[in-house]
């Protein structure tokens, strides 16, 4: 048997910010929103949101025996997330200004995974960072981390939603879960909902992927066109307007540092730069997921 506050020690260790525990059952009720939502259409490009939307929803159908999710976070705030000068044409969300969250998660997951083996030589489990089918906002909730907010975004009371997600699927049970986070704190605020540029936000909690900024400059490129708003890759006014992270400490971890200043950079920066230098400048950054190409379509439609 795992021991919960153990667990949040070693997590604390390898440098999450916040870790909360809850057992492995099947999440009915967002399996059905979800469902609801497909159907709706509001996934819009993302085709691949339709397939397995059993196992995204019981995390026992990813990992056979599972019994344990461990739900850690890790804060990422910088200076960007606060937003850009009026104006500013080649905005990019601020995650995307640091090394490539997946890599630097997947490593802290893998150190917290082996320091629970060397307690426990038999623990099976899977790590994951947003690769897989899995509900992990609502695992986040269940571990009693934060709320879901009106723009669909994970919110904690300590950093508001400037935190990346990795989660390990464990087969083994933990001698105490902690409690689900009850309720939102939202309040009246509706900031995210009505500084949405494209009202992609239909309503709270529910997105429009087909009207979603960061859609556009990231994913499979859509039927229809929006205008992006001066963002090249990514979109965080949703964010940026939120009252929990304007008041958010920034990131203590030099994981999360940033690597380049996107203010610093200009249209002509953009156009002028080489293959070689995108990739020797950005090249640890998610920019390399749409590339420097599709980044200069970007700055065109702006």
């Amino acid at each position: 048997m795992l021991d919960r506050s153990n667990i949040k020690k070693l997590a604390a260790e390898v440098g999450f910010d916040l870790c909360g525990i809850a057992p492995c059952r099947h999440l009915a009720a967002n399996e059905a929103w979800f469902r609801d939502w497909l159907d709706r259409g509001y996934q819009a490009s993302l085709g691949y949101l339709e397939r397995n939307t059993d196992k995204r929803f019981d995390p026992r159908r990813l990992v056979e025996n599972a019994r344990t999710a461990v739900v850690c976070a890790a804060a990422y705030k910088n200076r960007v997330g606060e937003g850009y000068p009026p104006g500013h044409r080649t905005k990019i969300a601020s995650y995307a200004c640091m090394r490539d969250y997946h890599a630097s998660v997947r490593e802290m997951l893998d150190l917290l995974f082996a320091a629970l083996r060397a307690e426990h030589p038999d623990l099976a489990g899977r790590a994951f960072v947003d690769t897989a089918p899995l509900a992990e906002k609502q695992l986040a909730v269940e571990a009693g981390l934060g709320w879901i907010g009106r723009q669909s975004l994970l919110v904690t009371p300590q950093h508001g939603t400037y935190v990346v997600l990795g989660e390990l699927i464990l087969c083994d049970d933990a001698d105490t879960y902690d409690t689900p986070f009850e309720g939102t704190r939202c309040g009246r605020c509706r900031n995210c909902l009505e500084s949405c540029p494209t009202g992609a936000i239909v309503a709270p909690r529910v997105i429009d992927a087909g009207r979603c900024i960061a859609c556009h400059t990231i994913e499979r490129r859509p039927c229809s066109e929006v205008d992006l708003d001066g963002w090249i890759f990514g979109c965080e006014r949703c964010q940026s307007c939120c009252p929990h992270n304007q008041k958010a400490p920034m990131h203590a971890s030099p994981r999360f540092d940033p690597l380049f200043d996107p203010i610093a950079l200009t249209p002509d920066d953009w156009h002028s730069m080489t293959e070689a230098e995108f990739a020797e400048r950005l090249g640890e950054t998610p920019l390399t997921r749409s590339g420097l190409e599709r980044i200069r379509n970007n700055i065109r439609k702006n």
